[in-house]
């Protein structure tokens, strides 16, 4: 359910409903636009029907949220989020890039592919510190030291930090180094963890799952919303198909539709969504042509020595390259980069 406000609704008016909605036992979350503040109500609107709230001063109008995802849609938020990383805007104009490894291998070679990412025009730094492997006997990944060379690599070059954190231990450790935390394909619906990361006050990177529906991936962002933390930022990564040609199939029909349904950012990963370097730039620059409002893509400096996700990886040489190409796509749609 969804309270509406009046334009010219007093704080004193707000605060009363909110109050209010507190007493019957339900949760308010408070939405202030630029022309009218909405509270979503969260929980059984049963309550609400015994004592009708339009009759309070200051409302509006009370409508029903007809989606699955209540504070995730475009009716509880009509205008789109812009999400604040320390200054960084995600969900602007201005496309987001975030670059680099798919893992975080060793510190010269991260300090190499930052340069390169800064190089290129690149916001935000990606790196792998704990990495999920279908394999056990495969490249984990080194924990908390390969967070520190991804914070030390940012710092030196002005960047932000992007990084996956896999279980709700590491949250705290994660969120100290990181300024956005990601939770990836695999772990969409891991509950508590997202649970854990809307309780952590930093912006959250979504991955959509490997066989998500779109209605799935946007239940999973309300999960981190409904505990506070509104600073979610969407990524379509390809989802499974028959198709053997590429790694996944990217879904980019995914960017307007999810951008009809809720008010989150979107941005889309085509490495992983392809599994092959060669690709990386078509799907790319077709993903800005689509809407999407940045993109994460993965870098290396000597990809046939990566330990993980090589076929997939840039050359620095490419990925500058393709930066360039990318500002034209942005000019052409109306973003900048």
């Amino acid at each position: 359910m969804i309270i509406v406000m009046k334009p010219r609704a007093t704080k004193q008016q707000v605060d009363h409903v909110v109050a209010k909605i507190k007493a019957l036992g339900l949760k308010p979350m408070v939405s202030r636009g630029t022309e009218r503040t909405i509270i979503g109500v969260i929980g059984s609107e049963d309550a609400v029907r015994v004592q009708p709230l339009e009759i309070f001063a200051g409302v509006e109008k009370v409508m029903p949220v007809l989606k699955p995802f209540k504070l995730v849609s475009r009716e509880f938020k009509p205008q789109s989020s812009v999400i604040d990383v320390d200054g960084l805007s995600i969900g602007g104009k201005r496309l987001v890039i975030m670059a680099g490894p798919c893992s975080v291998e060793n510190r010269q070679m991260l300090m190499t592919a930052a340069k390169t990412a800064k190089q290129a025009g690149a916001h935000v730094l990606r790196g792998g510190a704990f990495k999920p492997r279908t394999s056990p006997y495969s490249f984990q990944g080194l924990g908390e030291e390969a967070l520190k060379y991804l914070r030390e690599a940012a710092d030196a070059t002005g960047l932000k930090v992007v990084t996956e954190v896999m279980d709700v231990r590491d949250v705290g450790i994660v969120s100290k180094y990181a300024d956005i935390l990601q939770i990836g394909a695999r772990n969409m619906q891991n509950f508590n963890l997202l649970t854990e990361a809307g309780q952590a006050h930093k912006p959250v990177l979504l991955k959509r799952g490997l066989a998500a529906t779109i209605t799935e991936f946007l239940l999973a962002a309300e999960y981190i919303l409904s505990r506070g933390n509104f600073d979610v930022i969407l990524c379509e990564r390809g989802i499974r198909a028959f198709e053997d040609q590429t790694r996944f199939t990217l879904d980019l029909s995914a960017v307007p539709v999810v951008k009809k349904l809720s008010h989150l950012p979107i941005i889309v990963d085509p490495s992983h969504a392809t599994g092959y370097w060669d690709y990386v730039g078509s799907m790319a620059k077709a993903a800005v042509a689509a809407g999407a409002d940045g993109l994460i893509i993965e870098v290396h400096p000597t990809p046939e020595m990566a330990m993980s996700d090589g076929p997939q990886s840039l050359l620095p040489e490419k990925f500058i390259a393709l930066a360039k190409e990318l500002k034209k796509v942005a000019a052409a749609v109306g973003r900048t980069l």
